[in-house]
């Protein structure tokens, strides 16, 4: 798909992967709603990627919130991509040192962000994308943000694994689902990328992360997630597939 002059909606967008991938569809010319929470830099980082890009301040998990940026980016032209990035981490085993299980309220936090957010940002793009006018074979493609934790989650990742397993399996159904509609749906599963997450951690802890990526040995850099998504929006025929973006890395237990 040519993105020249067509919406695109990017959540997580003030930042990391979301951030790179507004970079390069707003080069690729198309016009941009940055999604990110209202704490975020997402007002600043709009005002810099030029006049043709929006910032929306949304929960993805919020229908209201994410109804009102899908119209702020149905503003702008045909709703043609989405690009879903946010998300949220958090460490904790089902059962702690002290034989307490985990609270139910942090198992369910990340779910919500992370898969029932996913979810709503799907749906919406979707009925959006599902309004425009066929472009060739299709209308849009949604690309949705899995990890490789959600097929080798270690020890302390029970939520996170969890709600990125969900995405992964959400994937090729709707993918299905919206094949009538002549909406694709594709989902990357990112390795370790050198974050703003990561870039709070010791430099130790760094070496050894980059230590565990067979080849190239380093993190990610998120440019290399946004090369992918721009390549999934380029190939029509790529539709209901996970893709890992991993240098080979199985993550080990823990």
């Amino acid at each position: 798909m040519d993105v020249k002059d067509q919406a695109a909606i990017v959540t997580g967008g003030a930042s990391g992967l979301g951030l790179a991938t507004a970079r390069r569809l707003v080069a690729a010319g198309a016009r941009v709603v940055i999604c990110d929470l209202p704490t975020s830099q997402g007002e600043a980082v709009a005002k810099e990627l030029g006049s043709g890009t929006r910032f929306a301040a949304a929960d993805v998990a919020d229908p209201a919130g994410m109804e009102a940026a899908m119209a702020a980016a149905e503003a702008l032209g045909p709703l043609r991509v989405l690009v879903h990035c946010a998300g949220r981490g958090g460490s904790q085993r089902v059962v702690d040192r002290d034989g307490k299980p985990m609270p139910l309220e942090h198992f369910e936090a990340i779910i919500r962000v992370n898969l029932i957010g996913t979810f709503n940002v799907l749906r919406l793009a979707a009925a959006a994308m599902a309004r425009t006018d066929l472009v060739g074979e299709e209308r849009g493609i949604c690309i949705l943000t899995a990890s490789i934790a959600g097929y080798e989650g270690q020890i302390g990742q029970t939520p996170y694994a969890t709600s990125k397993a969900g995405v992964i399996g959400l994937t090729l159904c709707a993918a299905r689902d919206l094949a009538s509609r002549h909406i694709r749906v594709c989902t990357i599963a990112p390795g370790i990328f050198d974050t703003p997450l990561l870039g709070r951690l010791p430099e130790n802890v760094r070496a050894a992360l980059n230590a565990s990526v067979p080849n190239p040995q380093r993190l990610g850099v998120p440019d290399e997630y946004a090369m992918l998504a721009m390549q999934i929006i380029q190939n029509p025929y790529l539709n209901g597939e996970t893709i890992r973006l991993d240098g080979a890395l199985r993550m080990p237990p823990r």
